[in-house]
């Protein structure tokens, strides 16, 4: 079974047991959540799609850590023969959960 999920404004393909990292969440470590925006649900023969979400469909998550670093992202400008150099870095910060259940 595995459901499509609205978290923080980015979809997800989760199934129950997953480890994922999504944009930052205000909860803290070891906090349970749940995620009411649920755009399809489908197990081996049922598949529900929502108009936008599903009704009653709720995944639920725990945090397993809330400061998380992403990969670092290099951002390098240049004007040509100008002597115009940049390097700039940036570093998102992230939260893993784990998904409990699909319900």
């Amino acid at each position: 079974m595995y459901a499509i999920v609205d978290i923080a404004g980015q979809q997800f393909k989760v199934e129950a047991g997953n480890e994922i990292f999504v944009q930052r969440l205000p909860e803290a470590k070891g906090a349970d959540v749940e995620f009411a925006k649920v755009l399809l649900v489908a197990n081996e023969q049922d598949v529900k799609v929502g108009t936008p979400y599903v009704d009653g469909a709720v995944v639920k998550a725990t945090v397993i850590d809330d400061d998380v670093k992403a990969d670092k992202v290099l951002v390098f400008k240049k004007i040509r023969r100008k002597g115009f150099q940049k390097l700039n870095g940036h570093r998102q910060k992230l939260t893993k959960i784990k998904i409990n259940e699909i319900a």
